[in-house]
């Protein structure tokens, strides 16, 4: 029987965060709540695809990804901007242990998308870089376990009307706010058109091969 191998902890507001390696697979949880194992990530890429797909802008784009994790959306997002010659895409992960984990134990799971060229790191809560207007022409957040099922307390802003009245001012017109959630909210699509957003949900596989368990990204788009 494998056992698990700790691989990184650091204290947190919200809990112990950690990281694990059971088998070939990789777990990072928070206060024992698991929030990324590494061979589900489908949903991860979906949710930089279907987004950057919808952005109306043309030309180079510049996107802000919320949560780095394992580094699975952070690269969906550099492929999916590829055909866009001077794109950024920045990622904004609150804990230096996360990039940290990155650059030393996950970075192959993903393609080490920390060494693009185009990539950006800010250490820091995502609500700091969404303070300026019309800043980005895409806004992925994967920084909890959906709308209403946070694990970490801090996020609980964001999914307010008013923090998603700030995340639409932060778009540029017909730009794109995408984020994870793993479970649907039948509530969260009409709370995202009373912030001002045209809004649908799509629900998407955890898995790249299309099998098992689902889980839904939200679109807004800045008409």
């Amino acid at each position: 029987m494998k056992t698990r191998e700790l691989l990184g902890s650091v204290s947190t507001s919200d809990g112990e965060l950690t990281l694990h390696r059971h088998d070939q697979d990789f777990i990072i949880e928070i206060d024992r709540h698991g929030l990324m194992l590494s061979r589900l990530h489908g949903s991860e890429d979906d949710l930089a695809r279907l987004a950057l797909e919808k952005v109306q802008r043309k030309g180079p784009l510049k996107v802000l990804v919320g949560g780095l994790g394992m580094g699975f959306t952070l690269r969906a997002a550099l492929d999916a901007v590829a055909s866009r010659p001077g794109s950024q895409v920045t990622v904004a992960e609150i804990y230096q242990a996360v990039v940290d984990w990155n650059r030393e134990h996950l970075g192959q799971l993903a393609g080490h998308p920390l060494d693009d060229p185009r990539t950006r790191v800010r250490v820091e809560d995502v609500r700091a870089c969404v303070k300026d207007p019309g800043a980005w022409d895409a806004i992925l957040l994967d920084v909890d376990n959906g709308p209403d099922a946070l694990t970490l307390s801090a996020n609980q802003s964001l999914y307010t009307r008013s923090g998603l009245q700030g995340l639409r001012q932060a778009l540029a017109p017909g730009g794109v706010l995408g984020l994870w959630s793993a479970h649907s909210d039948h509530s969260f699509v009409p709370r995202l058109r009373k912030a001002g957003f045209e809004a649908e949900a799509k629900n998407v596989s955890a898995r790249s091969v299309g099998k098992g368990a689902r889980h839904v990204v939200f679109l807004g788009l800045r008409s």
